[in-house]
């Protein structure tokens, strides 16, 4: 079994509340929850408004299957999230 995992920070700089990135962030997990049927997460910077990260998590039989889904994932929000900017991007598979 592999364990495909993705930190994505997502920057906001028109948003000015806490409910505005709550709706954004809401928005991404739903639309990669319904279309690549991984695991999605806010997991750091609650606080911060312009400041998003999330925690994207894929089980899979193959290694290389988890590392394309969670690339795609990556891509996938990059082109749908026009109010919000990718950031830094950590991926990391774990065989267990």
């Amino acid at each position: 079994m592999h364990v495909g995992v993705a930190r994505i920070e997502l920057h906001m700089a028109e948003n000015s509340s806490l409910k505005g990135k709550r709706m954004v962030v809401k928005s991404v997990a739903q639309r990669v929850r319904n279309r690549f049927n991984v695991a999605v997460a806010e997991v750091d910077t609650q606080d911060a408004w312009q400041l998003a990260t999330l925690g994207i998590v894929c089980v899979s039989e193959d290694p290389r299957h988890s590392n394309e889904m969670l690339s795609k994932v990556i891509d996938f929000i990059a082109a749908e999230r026009l109010d919000a900017e990718i950031g830094a991007v950590d991926m990391e598979l774990i065989a267990v």
